[in-house]
């Protein structure tokens, strides 16, 4: 009788990264897998309130270790969470691995057998090296964005990036004669709002890039067939995704906020590809100006439309205008503080998604056939929105004036010309039946997923 195994998920504690791989997690605990998640305290804490309980039937436990972090404050400054729980979480991580194997003597089917990592959390992947311990990293982005980071060094050595990470030559950085040039603009590290935050960015592709040294496999919510030039020039890399919730098999959905359950009754009252879907992920933020921007040209271009508006989406508050905002849209306005995301892209009503581009929302978007309308925020979301205009040719992008902000006029022009293009739908049609092919009997995700299966298994 073959063993059962026990894996270790660690995620990086932010809401994007954690939803992935708990899919993932999910997936691996459906063929018989115990599988436990390590989460920060904060993330634990957030996605148990933010999730249905466990009835029993799911093999996946969760743990959490502290991020050497006091507060909620501190822990939105990236570089200060990043350099705390290298330092902290990796002694925690290792007690657990000991721990299991002292409780689980005589009975090897309980000791931990395989780790999975998240890249950005690659310390995790040291501690598994050093105790002998199978592991893969996880690459919560594209393809493409592992393939440039992955390239630094080179590019570095090539005089094109020089040591932080900027630029040195012409507008395009190619990797690769078998792939298209990247523009400098969508370097996964580049903030030119704020250079100190890029500095950040690119000490953690730095960081990546020695992390993958400790994996020889990378798992990545991405399919073949949709980036198959750049899979053939990263050896080790196996996409598994689209990784979709299935209510079959989720009991933790892995949001860290509660998801409105008024969304898909609201969407179901409105005719087939009616209403515009505005989702801006998690850590978007925006100026008042930009705010009232996008609120006024929603509001004018007179269609149904669901928009997710976090508490904390303005860096100053705009109540005072948001609640007349809401009277006046009340008729054909929906404004929630997050949405089920998944559910709300596969209702029938919806007829594009205005999106910052995160590498989940495009993914869920291009699974379900939604045309996109981009406005990235920082790190990979522009290299995807290059992918979506101008490769896969899914959507469109939104572009700023002269001050920087994306005008009500921009936002009315964009959306009537991604609804009103044949083009673009049918492309997102074939765009779909790929996705939901590699997932499927046979396809090339799921038989990625099963040599994973059999590799934890061995």
């Amino acid at each position: 009788m073959a063993k059962l195994k026990h894996v270790l998920c660690i995620p990086f504690p932010a809401q994007g990264h954690v939803t992935p791989l708990l899919k993932l997690s999910q997936c691996i605990a459906n063929h018989g897998i115990k599988v436990t998640v390590v989460n920060t305290e904060s993330v634990h804490a957030q996605v148990m309130a933010a999730n249905q309980p466990d009835d029993g039937s799911n093999r996946i436990n969760f743990v959490a270790f502290p991020d050497g972090l006091e507060t909620d404050e501190e822990r939105k400054d990236w570089a200060k969470l990043l350099e705390s729980i290298s330092r902290v979480m990796p002694g925690h991580l290792q007690e657990l691995i000991e721990k299991v194997k002292q409780q689980s003597k005589g009975n090897e089917d309980k000791q931990i057998s395989f780790v999975m990592v998240d890249l950005i959390a690659g310390w995790a992947l040291e501690v598994a090296e050093r105790m002998g311990i199978k592991r893969a990293g996880f690459w919560a982005a594209s393809v493409s964005a592992l393939a440039l980071t992955l390239h630094i060094p080179k590019l570095i050595e090539g005089g094109v990036i020089d040591n932080e990470g900027i630029a040195l030559k012409s507008d395009v950085i190619p990797i690769s004669k078998d792939l298209p040039s990247y523009k400098s603009d969508d370097l996964t590290w580049s903030f030119p709002e704020d250079l100190t935050v890029q500095k950040v960015f690119f000490k953690w592709m730095l960081a990546i890039v020695h992390n993958s040294t400790h994996s020889t496999s990378y798992l990545c919510n991405s399919f073949h067939e949709l980036e198959a030039s750049t899979c053939g020039i990263t050896p080790g890399v196996l996409p598994v995704g689209p990784l979709l919730a299935s209510t079959r098999l989720l009991h933790q959905r892995g949001s860290l906020w509660n998801e409105d359950s008024t969304c898909s009754n609201w969407l179901d009252q409105h005719p087939p590809q009616s209403v515009i879907y505005v989702a801006f992920g998690s850590t978007t933020i925006f100026s008042p100006e930009q705010f009232y921007e996008l609120a006024h040209g929603l509001e004018q271009i007179g269609r149904p439309f669901l928009w997710v508006v976090r508490p904390d989406m303005t860096d100053v508050p705009v109540n005072k205008f948001h609640g007349t905002f809401l009277q006046r849209v009340k008729n054909h306005g929906k404004v929630v503080q997050w949405a089920p995301q998944e559910e709300v892209l596969a209702r029938p009503s919806v007829a594009c998604f205005f999106t910052h581009c995160g590498w989940n929302s495009t993914m869920e978007g291009l699974s379900n056939g939604v045309p996109l309308l981009c406005r990235p925020y920082f790190a990979d979301q522009r290299l995807n929105r290059s992918f979506i205009c101008d490769v896969w040719r899914v959507g469109l992008g939104v572009d700023a004036d002269e001050n920087g902000v994306i005008t009500r006029h921009e936002v009315r022009t964009k959306i009537l010309a991604v609804l009103g293009s044949d083009e673009i739908k049918a492309n997102c049609q074939r765009m779909k039946e790929m996705a939901r092919k590699s997932v499927s009997e046979g396809g090339s995700s799921l038989k990625n997923l099963e040599s994973l299966i059999e590799l934890i298994k061995a």
